[in-house]
């Protein structure tokens, strides 16, 4: 039996065409927690053949959505930064992985880490709030 956050995931990605055309694929969906991953594709690559800080901001930007949704309320961000340490090139695996760190009734704050799926080191963090609405998946 799917819980709710899984529920909600599935929900989401059928309408996620950017999350569908990264290749994102879920490896832990809970409660204030999501782990998904994607291969780094040719079509991601900036001008030096590394992963564009757009794409890597989008593909965070999705974990971070699709945790703070997990709860079954309608959550929209309202802010985001990210920080970049390491460059990610063509045919690497990355993770995502967001996590709460503080929910209220109207808002919650995430972090979520980018790193490489074999050596688990951080290429990127992305810390971001939501804003929760009184509507339900």
């Amino acid at each position: 039996m799917e819980s709710l956050p899984q529920k909600v995931f599935a929900q989401m990605m059928d309408k996620d065409y950017c999350s569908q055309w990264m290749g994102i694929e879920p490896l832990v969906i809970a409660e204030g927690h999501c782990k998904i991953k994607m291969v780094v594709k040719r079509e991601m690559l900036n001008g030096f053949g590394i992963l564009h800080g757009g794409m890597t901001y989008a593909f965070a930007d999705s974990a971070f959505a699709f945790a703070s949704n997990s709860y079954g309320r309608v959550a929209v961000s309202i802010t985001g930064s990210m920080s970049y340490s390491k460059s990610a090139t063509l045919g690497q695996v990355l993770i995502a992985e967001a996590k709460v760190l503080n929910l209220t009734h109207k808002t919650a704050e995430f972090d979520v880490d980018v790193y490489e799926e074999k050596s688990a080191e951080v290429y990127a963090r992305f810390r971001g709030v939501v804003y929760r609405k009184s509507a339900e998946h």
